[in-house]
């Protein structure tokens, strides 16, 4: 099995459309090199249809989600039992990141559980400083905190010019879901 001699730290953010297709891209070029990926979908839990096809391919790519968004959509904060799952979550990921089993870690909507306070930004500052060398370490969300653009080596700032949403248009099976 193919192994990566230098990993590197990815983010992608902004309001615009793609970030978790991006990431999720990678896992799949990456499954196709031989490499192992271990995603963690933070404030997730509906069954997108990548999903279901990213569990097919669970010899090279391993996905879990973990926390729901729905104090969002009602404007509370985050109950403890929802701060203690995700918390859980990123232990599980730091857990897989330092097996030296995963060459690529993505870590989803984890700058939007940053601006929820699920996380603080100095959690995932930790985080990514106990990354292994050789490990590519994916994080992705709008809202991403300057602290982990500053360390990161490649940001790619999604922006969103013209969306169909805003002609009510919902996501569609398939596409966006």
């Amino acid at each position: 099995m193919e192994k990566l001699n230098k990993g590197y730290i990815q983010i992608y953010t902004g309001n615009g459309k793609g970030k978790t297709t991006t990431a999720i891209g990678q896992s799949i070029r990456a499954a196709g090199f031989g490499l192992k990926t271990f995603i963690i979908q933070f404030m997730k839990e509906f069954p997108y249809n990548e999903i279901k096809l990213l569990k097919k391919l669970d010899e090279w790519i391993e996905i879990i989600q973990c926390g729901k968004d729905d104090f969002v959509y009602k404007k509370e904060l985050p109950s403890n039992e929802e701060i203690e799952k995700v918390r859980k979550g990123l232990n599980n990921a730091k857990e897989k990141m330092i097996s030296g089993k995963y060459d690529l870690i993505i870590l989803d909507e984890v700058c939007v559980a940053i601006y929820f306070k699920l996380f603080s930004t100095n959690e995932i500052l930790e985080f990514v400083k106990s990354k292994p060398e050789n490990v590519e370490l994916i994080l992705t969300g709008r809202y991403c905190p300057q602290e982990l653009i500053d360390i990161a080596d490649l940001v790619t700032e999604m922006k969103e010019v013209k969306h169909y949403y805003q002609k009510g248009v919902l996501a569609r099976q398939g596409i966006e879901s």
